[in-house]
Order: C-alpha cells, then sequence, then structure tokens
C-alpha cells in the first residue's frame, strides 16, 4: 500500500481504493503505486479476484491527472507520460492471473474509464457518468480508450464517445455493454464484492485459461480461436482443478479448488 492506495481483504477478495482527492486522478505516483499493489496481489494465493474502487462520493476515477500534462510535452516520446502508465497498467492487469471488477461510482471518465474497461467486470452505481472527454483539450484518448473501448462496445458508439467528449450515464452504459452491472449507489460496494467472490469460488486455473482467451483470441480467426479454446479446455481438464471439480460434481459435494 501507497500514499494513494487502501487495499482491503474480505475472503478471497481484495478490495483495492485509489484515495487521490478530489477526483482520485491518476497521476503518475498513483499508478506506480497501483501497478505494485497489483503485483502483490497476483502473487497472493489468498486473493482470488480484485475489485477496484475509487473513494469519496464523486468519483471512481476522474481522469489522468491534467496538472502533470505540460511537463508530458518534455518528456521522450517513448514515455508517453501517463497515457502511456494507463497502458503499462492495463498491459500489467491483462497479464495478471487474477480477475479483476471495478466498481464505479460518480464520474468513470478518461483515464478512469479507460482503467475500468481494462478490467473483466464493471459494476456501475446508478449516478455514474462515463465517458471519454480528453478532445474537449484538444487531446485523444491515449490508454486504451481507442482500442480497449471499441473492442468492448462496437466502434461506432466508442467514436461517438471519443468524438463528442460527452459522458453517457449508466443506463445507456449498461445498454451499450460497458457495464455489466447496474445497482443503486448504496449497493455499489456489496454489489461489487458479490460478483467478484463468485469468481472467486470457481477454479483459479479456470478463471486464468478463460482470461488468457479472451486478451488472445479476440482478433483472430473463428476457426483458430475455437483451436485454442479446445485447447484451454483440454488444459483445465487435465488440470488438479478439473479433476476436482468433476469428482465434487459426481459425488454430489462443493469443489476445493486450488488453484492447480
Amino acid at each position: 500500500m501507497g500514499d494513494f492506495i487502501a487495499v482491503e481483504q474480505d475472503g478471497a477478495v481484495a478490495v483495492v481504493t485509489i484515495d487521490h482527492p478530489p477526483v482520485n486522478a491518476l497521476s503518475a505516483r498513483l499508478l506506480e503505486e497501483l501497478e505494485a499493489e497489483i503485483d502483490r496481489l497476483d502473487a497472493d494465493d489468498g486473493v482470488r479476484a480484485i475489485v477496484l474502487k475509487g473513494a469519496g462520493e464523486r468519483a471512481f476515477v476522474a481522469g489522468a491527472d491534467i496538472s502533470e500534462f505540460p511537463s508530458l510535452r518534455e518528456s521522450p516520446p517513448e514515455e508517453g507520460g501517463s497515457a502511456r502508465g494507463i497502458q503499462k497498467l492495463g498491459a500489467r492487469m491483462d497479464a495478471a492471473h487474477k480477475p479483476f471488477v471495478a466498481a464505479i461510482q460518480g464520474y468513470c471518465l478518461g483515464g478512469g474509464l479507460e482503467l475500468a474497461i481494462a478490467c473483466d467486470v464493471r459494476v456501475a452505481s446508478d449516478d455514474a457518468q462515463l465517458g471519454q472527454p480528453e478532445i474537449k483539450l484538444g487531446l485523444i484518448p491515449g490508454g486504451g480508450g481507442t482500442q480497449r473501448l471499441p473492442r468492448l462496445v462496437g466502434l461506432g458508439r466508442a467514436q461517438f464517445l471519443n468524438l463528442t467528449g460527452d459522458p453517457i450515464d449508466a443506463k445507456t452504459a449498461y445498454d451499450w455493454g460497458l457495464v455489466e452491472k447496474v445497482v443503486p449507489r448504496d449497493e455499489l460496494h456489496d454489489a461489487a464484492v458479490g460478483v467478484a467472490t463468485a469468481i472467486a469460488a470457481r477454479s483459479p486455473h479456470a478463471v486464468s485459461v478463460l482470461r488468457e482467451l479472451a486478451r488472445t483470441t479476440r482478433d483472430l480467426s473463428l476457426e483458430e480461436g475455437l483451436r485454442r479454446e479446445a485447447d484451454g479446455f483440454r488444459r483445465c481438464l487435465a488440470s488438479e482443478d478439473g479433476a476436482e471439480g468433476v469428482a465434487a460434481f459426481l459425488e454430489k459435494r462443493e469443489p476445493q479448488f486450488t488453484g492447480r
């Protein structure tokens, strides 16, 4: 844990709270702390799912820290500033064995939305506002908004968000497939932890294979995707978790998964 990150354990679920008043902006230092915390949690066998949430009432994350932008103009192109930092964090999340659930309240804009769409599942409060406002600054999204977002909601809807810079409400985000669940604000924490707890009860090995397939096959042909799916199924069947799951079903008991 660092200056901007707090972590609580709820069973096999780690709840990571981003706390950077007033609107949890993603500064370079915060991104470094968050990546380090994900490294730690991914190596912890006692953690099987991770919830990301924002502290306070106003925002999940309202974007990158714009006060850092002027200094980025002098940084080497390969560094990419906070945009590159969000991309790097997203890549680390992709490579993790543990799944991520975003608990989104209030503003979820720019880098905040890019962080949310790097998660596996998004749960939003009914007052959430989601968008990519970078165009209003004469900029474009740089942390995944032009790449991850179209893959999630389709090119037209992504272009609407990116070209207008205007946010959409939680209901529209649900209709578009940008979030998977919408709940009242006072139910958000429990709903997100509930989703994460359900995933944490499944085989960690199978969850990891599912995340791998989702990441590596989305741009492949159907034929190649199905080939990799069949390979993943065989790997799960040959695993200790696969053997335990089948045995538990046949013996009419709850499985005890170990992740092996």
